[in-house]
C-alpha cells in the first residue's frame, strides 16, 4: 500500500541489500573463544551495503514506497510444509514444567532515576519496551503497556513502569508492525503530536490514528530531533499485521546517538542472528549499549531465522562491538516453547564463556534502570 500524500512527495531511494525475514508466528578480540558457525541463509547476502546518507531526512516527511519489501528478506518465509510440521508437533508453547518458573521471573519496579544531560538512562518496562532518556529526550521503544496482545496469553509479568509515572514522552521508535511491538491501545495513550519514528511504509497506519509528526525511514537513513540522531538499521525479520499485508512495511532496529555527549544505544527490535550486526558495528563503532532480544526461540527449526537465541545474542553483541548488552524480549509474553526462565540462564552462561566482564551484562529485572 502507498500513502496518499497531502504534502510534497519525495521518493525513497533504493536501499541496499536484503533485510531479513522469518516465520509467521506470533572481528572478535582474540581473548574471545571462536564463535559457532552462523545459521545458513537460503538467499544470498547483498554484494555490499549502500553508503550512509549525507543529510538527515526531514521530520514528518510524506513519502511513497514500493508495494512490498519482500526483496529485503534474507531467508524465505515458511511454506505449507513447515506449517504442517508445526501443527503436527504442537511445540509452540512450553509445557507445565516450562511455565512453572513464572513466579521466578525478575520483576523489581522502582522509580525512574534522574537523567541529567550527558547521561544515557535505560529502564526496562518489559518485552521490547524501554524508557530511554538520552540527549534530554524521553524515548519509548516498541511500547506495549497492554495486558494482552492478539494471539497470546496475558502478560506473565506486569509492566515495569506505570504509565502515569512516565515523564513526558518526546519520541517513540517502532521496529516493525507485529502486535507485540506495535500496540495500538498503548499508542492511543500518547498525545497525537508525539514524534513517531517508524519503518518505511508504516506512517500511513500512524497518521490514520491521528498522529501528526510521523517520520518513516529506510535502512541506513536517519533523522534528528533535539540533539538526538535516530537511524533506522536492518534486522533479520519480516512484517505482517493482517492476512493481506505480508512485508508491505519494513522492519529493523534503531541506533540513537546523543550528538553532544557522543552516547550511542542500539535497539535491535526483533531479529534473528546474521550478517547485519557486523555491518551495524562497522558503521557505528563504539556502541555504548546494545538492547538485544534473547527469547522466543523454540522450536529452533521454526524460529531461528526470526529470533536470536541467547548464544546468538551474545555473539551479536560481539559482532556489533558494543561495550555493554541489555537482554530483552523475554519474561513478558509466552510466544514460543522454551521454558520461561531459560533465556536468562543461557545468556549469562554464554556471556561467561565469551570471557566478557560481568558488569557489562545489564540483565535488568523488569522495572529496573541503569544509567551511564
Amino acid at each position: 500500500m502507498r500513502d496518499q500524500p497531502d504534502a510534497p512527495v519525495t521518493t525513497a531511494p533504493p536501499a541496499g541489500g536484503p533485510g531479513d525475514a522469518v516465520p509467521a508466528l506470533p572481528g572478535h578480540p582474540p581473548r574471545h573463544p571462536p564463535a559457532p558457525a552462523a545459521p545458513s541463509a537460503s538467499l544470498s547476502a547483498p554484494p555490499g551495503p549502500p553508503s550512509a546518507p549525507s543529510a538527515p531526512r526531514p521530520l514528518g516527511e510524506h513519502r511513497l514506497w514500493p508495494r512490498s519489501f519482500a526483496d529485503r528478506l534474507t531467508t524465505p518465509l515458511p511454506g505449507l510444509r513447515a506449517f504442517a510440521r508445526l501443527a503436527r508437533e504442537g511445540a509452540f508453547r512450553p509445557g507445565a514444567e516450562g511455565l512453572s518458573g513464572i513466579p521466578d521471573l525478575p520483576y523489581e519496579p522502582a522509580p525512574l532515576p534522574e537523567a541529567p544531560p550527558g547521561t544515557l538512562s535505560v529502564t526496562w518496562a518489559g518485552h521490547a519496551s524501554w524508557v530511554l532518556r538520552t540527549g534530554g529526550l524521553t524515548v519509548l521503544t516498541d511500547p506495549v503497556w497492554s495486558r494482552r496482545i492478539l494471539g497470546t496469553p496475558a502478560r506473565m509479568t506486569p509492566v515495569g513502569v506505570p504509565w502515569e509515572e512516565l515523564p513526558p514522552v518526546d519520541a517513540v521508535v517502532i521496529s516493525h508492525n507485529h502486535y507485540d511491538h506495535l500496540d495500538a491501545p498503548t499508542l492511543r495513550r500518547l498525545p497525537r503530536d508525539t514524534a513517531l519514528f517508524v519503518p518505511a511504509g508504516l506512517a500511513r497506519w500512524c497518521r490514520r490514528r491521528g498522529f501528526t509528526s510521523v517520520t518513516e525511514l529506510d535502512w541506513w537513513e536517519y533523522a534528528e530531533l533535539g540533539g538526538v540522531r535516530f537511524e533506522f538499521v536492518p534486522a533479520h525479520h519480516w512484517s505482517k499485521r493482517s492476512l493481506l499485508d505480508t512485508c508491505r512495511t519494513l522492519w529493523g532496529g534503531w541506533v540513537l546517538t546523543d550528538t553532544a555527549a557522543g552516547r550511542t544505544v542500539y535497539f535491535a527490535g526483533d531479529t534473528g542472528y546474521g550478517h547485519w550486526f557486523g555491518e551495524i558495528g562497522r558503521r557505528h563503532p563504539g556502541i555504548d549499549l546494545a538492547l538485544l532480544p534473547i527469547g522466543a526461540y523454540a522450536p529452533r527449526w521454526w524460529l531461528r531465522d526470526v529470533h536470536a537465541d541467547p548464544e546468538e545474542a551474545v555473539r551479536a553483541c560481539l559482532d556489533l562491538g558494543a561495550r555493554r548488552m541489555a537482554p530483552m524480549h523475554w519474561a513478558t509474553f509466552v510466544l514460543s516453547a522454551e521454558p520461561v526462565t531459560e533465556p536468562l540462564h543461557r545468556t549469562r552462561a554464554a556471556w561467561t564463556r565469551a570471557g566478557l566482564p560481568r558488569e557489562d551484562l545489564w540483565d535488568l529485572p523488569i522495572g529496573a534502570s541503569r544509567t551511564l
